[in-house]
């Protein structure tokens, strides 16, 4: 955490513009850490590609359909915008590839495909052949022929492409040719197991969303509102090096809606506060929650919640190791929320334990109770039980977690009390 020291802001201040302004020199502190930390290179995408190959080939598949997504970037580092006109990657059982792409946006496509400006990254590009189909033909015909020279004839389809193009190119290929399935569990096999560069950009993207959470909270004054609460969490992290940042900033009763939003209640001295933030960070996603009383100590209420909370998170942790079911994971802790005095199933712990986490801040696996997916090592999750008490209060504690070869670690620091977020 090199942000040096940081100045806690007064609490009694009030919410004027100038105070505002003055309560937010901890920020000032934060600086861009994306050099800390290498991205992926274009070498390690392409022993990606080839990965996912070697996949197919085990399955007796020929090749697997991928639209512009997670999975492409993941694969390639091209980012392309979805649309009603059809670009893809095809990707073959020898770890080769090629695009599809409409004819007029080939010029465009080919500066990410081949990288030609330095400026935007020092990195090739992944390079490949592009089949581009006009606007009066589709892209069915011209996919189906080049599969064909390529002698691609099971074909798999990435579990997020729009079924409309997966319907139509069964058309003109043929049902048989596509093993629909298939493609889910192949990316799951592909992205679910994190590599040690890998966890590296999680661990220190989830220990800077802890920093900037801790950091806002040295800003707030009473009367902001969740939304302003949001605001200083947002520009924290953009001042840490992320990109498209998010954040549910929620006071007192709105806390008690897991995905609740802002309302105009304003922060009041022992105020419920739940910040639940995350952003991406080299490509990778950060998602860590905080719960803690704003100036003040907690009711007993509060309190003995927020305490039955961090001990679920912890029960849960307790029993992560390779082998165990993630279904059984989450229903560590809904024994222990059983055992502290509170409700069973779903009552007051309304949603799923955790849920995986990489390129994608919601990806394979899931902690929820229905899973048999083993956990191997590797794999990254949230743990994040709940209390929720409509009209009240919610309390969340969230951290992700990593399956180690005997065990689990986790990233950066657990909550350590109810009256603040460190």
């Amino acid at each position: 955490m090199a942000a040096g020291s940081l100045a806690a802001c007064e609490p009694s201040v009030r919410n004027t513009a100038s105070d505002r302004t003055r309560a937010e020199e901890p920020l000032s502190a934060l600086t861009d850490q994306r050099g800390g930390v290498q991205p992926i290179t274009a070498e390690e995408r392409a022993k990606r590609r080839q990965r996912l190959g070697e996949l197919l080939a085990g399955r007796g598949l020929d090749a697997m359909l991928i639209e512009g997504g997670s999975t492409m970037t993941y694969l390639t580092g091209v980012a392309w915008g979805r649309s009603e006109r059809f670009f893809g990657l095809v990707v073959l059982a020898d770890g080769a590839h090629f695009w599809i792409c409409p004819a007029f946006e080939e010029s465009r496509a080919r500066l990410q495909i081949d990288r030609q400006s330095k400026e935007a990254s020092p990195d090739p590009g992944p390079g490949g052949a592009v089949v581009a189909w006009l606007e009066d033909e589709y892209p069915y015909r011209p996919l189906a022929s080049e599969l064909s020279k390529r002698r691609a004839t099971r074909l798999a389809i990435e579990p997020s492409l729009r079924i409309v193009f997966a319907e139509r190119l069964a058309a003109q290929i043929g049902p048989s040719s596509i093993e629909g399935l298939a493609g889910a569990e192949i990316v799951a096999a592909l992205r679910s197991r994190k590599d040690a560069h890998e966890i590296s950009i999680l661990r220190r993207a989830n220990e800077l969303t802890q920093l900037a959470i801790q950091t806002a909270a040295r800003c707030l004054v009473p009367g902001m509102t969740g939304s302003e609460v949001a605001g200083i969490v947002d520009r924290a992290h953009r001042k840490l090096g992320f990109t498209g940042t998010w954040n549910l900033s929620l006071i007192g009763p709105a806390a008690a809606l897991p995905h609740g939003e802002p309302d105009e209640r304003r922060l009041e001295r022992g105020s419920v506060l739940l910040v639940d933030a995350g952003g991406e960070f080299h490509g990778y996603q950060s998602d860590e929650t905080r719960t803690w009383i704003f100036d003040g100590r907690p009711t007993v209420e509060v309190e003995r919640a927020w305490n039955a909370v961090h001990d679920a998170q912890r029960a849960a942790f307790d029993v992560l190791r390779p082998g165990v079911v993630c279904g059984d994971v989450d229903r560590a802790a809904r024994a222990k929320f059983v055992e502290l005095g509170y409700a069973p199933g779903y009552a007051e712990f309304t949603h799923r334990l955790g849920h995986g986490i990489g390129v994608e801040g919601h990806e394979d696996p899931y902690f929820d109770g229905g899973s048999a997916v083993l956990l191997s090592s590797g794999m990254t999750l949230s743990d994040e039980p709940g209390l929720y008490f409509p009209g009240r209060f919610g309390v969340r504690l969230e951290d992700v977690v990593v399956i180690t070869a005997d065990g689990a670690d986790h990233f950066g620091t657990w909550q350590r009390a109810p009256t603040s977020p460190e």
